[in-house]
Parts: C-alpha cells; sequence; structure tokens
C-alpha cells in the first residue's frame, strides 16, 4: 500500500488538501495528514479546523512514497520552514512523488527542484516560476506533479491516483464519483 504524507500549515486550501486525500484513500493509499505547527488542528483558509493525524515534528525524517504540499496563504509557512525543505529534497533525492498545487510549487522551486521542468501553479505565483504553464490544469514531469488551484483539485488526486497506482484506477474512481 502506497504511503502519502500531506502537510497541513495553518491557512492551507480545504479542497486542494480534501480532494487528493479523499481520492488516495478510495484507491486504497495510506495518507498521513501532519500538521506544520504544535498541535494536531490546523485551520484552513476558509475557517475549516482540520485533526491532523500528527504533526510534522513527530513524523521526523520518515520517508513516504508521496509527499503533497497543498496551497493556499499557508504556503508562505511551507516556504520558511526548514523541516518542509528538508522534507522535500530527501523525499527528491530518495525518487519519492512530490505533488504541488496552487501556490504550493513554489516550495519546490525555493528547493532548486523546477529548473528545466514542466509545471503549473496558480498565477498568484507566477512572477516568481518564469517557465510555469498557466493554462494546465495538472503537469506531470518525471516524479514531479503540480496543479494549479481549487478549481483543479480533483484533477491533481487523480493524477495523483494514476501515477501511484494505474491509469485503470484513477478511472474507476473518476466513474465513480462522476467526475468523468
Amino acid at each position: 500500500m502506497p504511503t502519502v504524507l500531506v502537510i497541513l500549515p495553518e491557512g492551507f486550501e480545504e479542497l486542494e488538501a480534501v480532494a487528493p486525500i479523499d481520492l488516495l484513500r478510495r484507491a486504497g493509499a495510506e495518507v498521513t495528514t501532519a500538521a506544520l505547527g504544535d498541535g494536531i488542528h490546523v485551520t484552513g483558509r476558509n475557517g475549516l479546523t482540520w485533526h491532523a493525524d500528527t504533526t510534522l515534528a513527530a513524523v521526523g525524517e520518515k520517508l513516504f512514497d508521496a509527499l503533497v504540499l497543498p496551497g493556499g496563504p499557508g504556503v508562505s509557512r511551507l516556504r520558511t520552514d526548514r523541516r518542509v525543505h528538508s522534507a522535500v529534497l530527501h523525499h527528491n533525492t530518495e525518487g519519492r512523488w512530490l505533488a504541488a498545487i496552487c501556490a504550493a510549487p513554489a516550495v519546490l522551486h525555493d528547493a532548486g527542484l523546477l529548473t528545466g521542468r514542466r509545471y503549473t501553479a496558480h498565477f498568484s505565483v507566477a512572477d516568481e516560476l518564469p517557465a510555469i504553464l498557466a493554462v494546465e490544469r495538472v503537469v506531470a514531469d518525471g516524479r514531479i506533479l503540480t496543479s494549479r488551484g481549487a478549481g483543479t483539485a480533483t484533477d491533481f488526486g487523480l493524477l495523483l491516483v494514476e501515477k501511484m497506482f494505474s491509469t485503470e484506477k484513477a478511472q474507476e474512481i473518476a466513474t465513480s464519483i462522476c467526475a468523468s
């Protein structure tokens, strides 16, 4: 069973976390949500409070098959946290999946991982990401998956399922949720 870590900072975009978590769990992945802060309760940009499974501090340097970063105003917290930077680099070095949506591809950019790659992101960070594919809903380049924002969260989650499981599994789930 593939393992996935989703890091949740205060101010994360709820749809961008919930959609991939839901779709990955439907596929059979073991998804762990980790709060960036000290406690396990994290409030998203729209005031929904999430009860995370654990904290990033408790996760430590554990490797997962995929690391997922939701966007939203909380991306500024992801970008300034050395543990997140370290986790991104560690997962990349070990050949694991890295997935970022909305403004979160900027975290991958900060780590030097987008140079020479195809990627997309939210228009709010387009000035920082000169090679952004601004009209693409989701982009896969090697083991890096990116998406534009809350409106593309289901596409993003299904792309994760496709890459981590199979095209058939992604299609099965898309059909079951009336996404295709």
